[in-house]
């Protein structure tokens, strides 16, 4: 089918928009974002960064001082080259990530008064996949431990291992060892307390879950920096939205290996206690506070808490009251924020000092920030941005154990990422007189920046709504050429999510910018039902039997812009990936009639199936159960069963992976051999499976590069055939 496809459409490689995507792809422009680790001997901050580029394709990760990367040129410290590794070993190394062992719990550092690690995990995976391999990396050597070293926390089985230092020589660790040590959806079911020069087999299991759950794990979260604990957690994911926390305080002894001698002569920790918080809730660590985040309203000590609110509470009142399971117990909750119609929470950050909290108004971003009050014991909103803007903000904090300084990104669809370094304390120490929202009091320094990598003078982005089936206002952002004529031949790409709570925010689209909008496209990103941008209560209104909702905001969106005249359904396009893929699997068996092509990319289609396949069973409580819910209501939008051999499709092209294991390509392959079967070749079907690259569809910059264009110049030349004019 690949032979078919690129023989139909052309060799990507050969577009002229292919040398452009690479050279954004591998732009040595691009900002490298960094993480600090301490001090080294000499008193320089050092931070780390991993690096893609023409020259490491598949990744350096890298160290320079903090006084370098604020110049233009940094000088950088190769530390850890991932394509020297994998030719060394004959492996397609994809890097997946390092976790350090942190200073304070590595007898090391104190030892010899280190500032920076020692150690640290890193995932590799062969080709992209979700299942990795562990590697113990020596940060004092620079090397990766050798592979026979038996005093190295190596798992050379692929597996989704999740991993995390108890301390320099236990490792809390679930992964394909032993019997059941996995769920039904494939990740770990068992944790383990491994020690340093052990095997892993011999380890003892210290927290298990259920067969049907979705994961269990263990963490230490120490907060004795900021006057608080060793707190040690235990949680089960029964379904992706809900969780049972069990939590202990510690002594710093427990740390240590099991047979350690000053853990033996320290008294026996204490048994973990089932948190009272509501299953659906998210909780975080600061101090000694627990901080909440709820998903649906909590009625607790007869008051009630909202849907969306982001509340702490004392750990050990919380902990006492779970203890005693007396309901009359009463704890003092804070709420530092709660929701309304329009604003709703959607992360934080914390400093030395501070918290920072980030907002959505009508899916535009604003930050909060709040500081402990002395006087009042309560933590209080001191300030934040006086209005929201149409931008995506990442923030988190330089040293969060000795400084207010944080990271602070910018992105818009049309302003180039931008990243700047920001003090949390200013918000103390002035105010912007014309409180105006940029620049913002607390930025202090530019630091890098990206330069315009698409031509954006001529963009306008407007935030539109359409109506949906159910008279719901669904917003939705449009890239669009200033002044684009409505006579609806404007080649138009219409992207949607609307699943998971996750939130399609505002984001510079070099890529989109460079291969549809500069050619005079517009580009559409749909804020739909089941997405986060309303808060949770917005994407609970498409799960299970309302995911109906997802696909006729979507739809009221298409119908929407063919109604202003932009464009009409032979020059409008949609295109998804994941979740997403069902949604544009949908528009092709529900309505083909809106769109002149579609992009349906790693997709679930059969909803019959889908639970059995890999990942799929972890995703019963966004879609309901392929068994149970068949009959029900499943069997509505399930793509593959839907397929109408009378119905006239328009062009179509299905992308997927081979090494993707969280959304089985069997999906995408099923889907295509069907219509195949059922059009008898009428149907202009069209299907590309990568080798490489996961759930994301590309391992590196020249498969990215190749599975855009592919993609992009497929809906653009199918949308132009639809024009009363043709264009280049």
């Amino acid at each position: 089918m690949n032979e078919r496809t690129l023989s139909l459409l052309g060799d990507p490689t050969l577009s002229p928009r292919y040398a452009p995507i690479l050279e954004i792809l591998e732009s040595t422009f691009r900002i490298p974002h960094v993480s600090r680790h301490g001090t080294d001997s000499e008193g320089d901050e050092i931070v780390f960064n991993f690096w893609k580029d023409g020259s490491n394709p598949r990744g350096i990760y890298r160290r320079t001082t903090l006084a370098s990367y604020r110049t233009a040129s940094p000088h950088w410290v190769t530390v850890l080259d991932v394509d020297a590794l994998g030719r060394s070993e004959g492996a397609s190394w994809v890097w997946k990530g390092l976790t350090s062992l942190p200073k304070r719990r590595d007898a090391v550092c104190e030892e010899i008064g280190r500032d920076l690690p020692t150690r640290g995990l890193v995932k590799l995976s062969d080709g992209g996949a979700d299942a990795v391999v562990l590697r113990e990396f020596d940060f004092v050597t620079g090397r990766l431990l050798d592979n026979d070293d038996r005093f190295a926390f190596h798992v050379h089985l692929e597996a989704k291992t999740r991993a995390s230092y108890k301390s320099r020589d236990v490792l809390l660790i679930g992964t394909e060892v032993g019997e059941n040590a996995m769920t039904d959806s494939g990740y770990p079911r068992t944790v383990r307390e491994w020690t340093r020069g052990t095997k892993l087999e011999d380890a003892p299991v210290v927290f298990e879950g259920e067969k049907t759950d979705i994961s269990v794990f263990m963490y230490i979260d120490d907060q004795r920096f900021r006057g608080g604990g060793i707190y040690e957690f235990q949680y089960r994911s029964m379904t992706f939205y809900t969780k049972q926390y069990f939590a202990r305080k510690i002594h710093e002894n427990h740390l240590l290996p099991i047979n350690n001698e000053r853990r033996m002569a320290t008294e026996k920790e204490p048994d973990f206690i089932k948190l009272d918080v509501p299953e659906d809730a998210q909780i975080g660590m600061y101090g000694d506070y627990i901080m909440l985040t709820l998903r649906t309203d909590w009625t607790i000590n007869e008051k009630t808490y909202k849907t969306g609110s982001f509340l702490m509470v004392p750990y050990d009142e919380l902990f006492q009251k779970s203890l005693s399971k007396d309901s009359g117990f009463t704890c003092n909750f804070q709420v530092l924020f709660e929701p309304n119609e329009t604003t709703f929470y959607e992360g934080y950050s914390a400093t030395a000092n501070y918290i920072i909290l980030s907002v959505i108004e009508s899916v535009k971003s604003r930050l909060l920030f709040f500081q402990y009050d002395e006087i009042s014991k309560k933590i209080v909103q001191i300030g934040g941005d006086a209005t929201a803007a149409i931008r995506t903000t990442g923030f988190s904090a330089l040293d969060p154990e000795s400084s207010d300084l944080f990271w602070f990104t910018t992105s818009t669809y049309d302003e180039p990422t931008t990243l700047y370094l920001a003090d949390a304390s200013m918000w103390a120490a002035t105010k912007n007189k014309d409180n105006e929202l940029f620049p913002a009091p607390y930025v202090i320094e530019k630091l890098k920046g990206l330069p315009n990598m698409y031509d954006s003078t001529n963009v306008s982005v407007r935030q539109q709504f359409a109506t949906s089936k159910d008279g719901t206002k669904v917003p939705y952002f449009l890239i669009c050429p200033k002044g684009a004529k409505m006579d609806g031949n404007t080649p138009t790409l219409l992207y949607g999510y609307g699943g998971f709570e996750i939130s399609m925010t505002p984001n510079y689209i070099a890529n989109i910018g460079k291969s549809w909008i500069e050619r005079g496209g517009a580009y559409v990103v749909a804020n739909i039902r089941g997405g986060g941008e309303f808060g949770p209560a917005w994407h609970q209104a498409a799960l299970k039997e309302n995911r109906n909702k997802a696909f006729e905001d979507f739809v009221a969106v298409g119908e929407d812009l063919c109604q202003s005249g932009l464009c009409r359904p032979s020059t409008l396009a949609c295109r998804g990936g994941s979740n997403g893929g069902l949604l544009t699997g949908m528009m092709l068996v529900s309505r083909p009639d809106l769109f002149g092509a579609i992009h349906c990319a790693v997709p679930l289609l059969d909803m019959r199936r889908f639970h059995t396949l890999l990942a799929g069973a972890s995703w019963a409580a966004e879609y309901g159960s392929g068994e149970e819910d068949w009959e029900k209501f499943l069997h509505k939008y399930s793509p593959y069963h839907l397929i109408d051999e009378n119905a006239k499709y328009p062009p179509i092209i299905f992308t997927t992976s081979t090494r993707d294991d969280r959304v089985h390509p069997a999906h995408a392959r099923k889907m295509v051999k069907k219509l195949m079967d059922l059009g008898k070749g009428a149907w202009p079907i069209y299907y590309y499976e990568n080798i490489e690259g996961g759930h994301g569809g590309a391992a590196d910059a020249k498969q990215q590069a190749f599975m855009q264009v592919l993609s992009y110049d497929f809906l653009w030349d199918t949308l132009c055939e639809g024009r009363d004019e043709k264009v280049d």
